[in-house]
């Protein structure tokens, strides 16, 4: 019999897609609500040049809820893992694999 840990795998993209969430969430409300600008402000000779401040709004939001979303199916995929048991058992098949 081989053992596969079910809920282990749902925990661990959770907490991939939190950590992920939570940068971008930090990054896009710095962008929208604090002040942030793009990195062509730096090069470009007049500040704003190639990026207008609706455009970098608009970015900046969606980065905003994408991270949101991010946290989102995070928490789902946590609450998710509670109804999965923690391993699943099942013969071991005879036939060769790569893995093997």
């Amino acid at each position: 019999m081989e053992k596969i840990k079910i809920r282990g795998l749902l925990k661990i993209s959770s907490a991939l897609f939190g950590a992920w969430g939570a940068a971008v969430v930090v990054k896009g409300f710095y962008d929208r609500f604090l002040g942030g600008e793009p990195e062509a402000n730096k090069y470009a000779p007049a500040s704003w040049a190639f990026v207008s401040r609706e455009q970098w709004a608009r970015y900046a939001s969606f980065e905003l809820f994408y991270g949101l979303a991010c946290v989102a199916l995070a928490v789902a995929l946590l609450r998710y893992a509670r109804f999965l048991p923690e391993t699943l058992s099942r013969p071991r098949s005879t036939e060769p694999t790569l893995i093997d």
